[in-house]
Formats: structure tokens, sequence, C-alpha cells
């Protein structure tokens, strides 16, 4: 799978999604758009999932007509996310477009 990081995720993430091609919003040169034009942006390029820390995404963003898959992390420290990285690989591989998991994270 194609996987996008928003700003926000951990890059240590990449490490645990083996399999899978992993580019970032920055990388993309997309670090200036905003949700609804980088989730079109994307779409547009082909990615399959869409990893991010923003969890008013859902609220902020009609996601119902999306073909992309999106994953919301609950935390975004890397601290309280490398304990649960299995968590977040098994949200991603599991992942079917147009579906929204949120991976809760366990912490402060």
């Amino acid at each position: 799978m194609l996987i996008l990081f928003d700003q926000g995720t951990p890059i240590g993430i990449r490490n645990a999604l083996h399999g899978h091609a992993v580019r970032t919003a920055h990388e993309q040169g997309w670090s200036t758009l905003l949700n609804g034009e980088l989730l079109r942006a994307a779409e547009d390029a082909g990615i399959q999932v869409f990893l991010t820390t923003d969890k008013n995404l859902v609220h902020q963003q009609n996601l119902g007509n999306r073909k992309i898959a999106i994953v919301v992390l609950g935390k975004s420290r890397w601290s309280l996310i490398e304990p649960v990285l299995q968590r977040v690989s098994d949200a991603v591989n599991a992942a079917k477009p147009a579906s929204y998991t949120l991976v809760e994270i366990p912490g402060e």
C-alpha cells in the first residue's frame, strides 16, 4: 500500500509498516495544503492510506465521498505510540478504501 503521513505523524512509524511505501506530506511538497486539499492531492496521486494525528479531521471534512482510507492516531507523542506500533500496523493493514479508523493510544 502507498501511505501518506500527515505533518504531525511521527516518522518512526515508517519502520513498523513493512511492505508498504510511505511518503510524508513534506516529501510530497504538500505541507502547506489544508486537509481537504491534502486528501484530494493524495487520492489523485494514488495514495491508499492517510495516517494522521488529527482527531478533528472526521468533524472538519466530509469523509463519506473519499476513496482514501484514513487512520487516525489517538496521540501524537512518539513515546506513547512506540509501545503500540503493532496496533498501528494492524490498523493500516486492515484499512479499506473510504474507511476511517481511530487507533486509541493509551497514556497521558
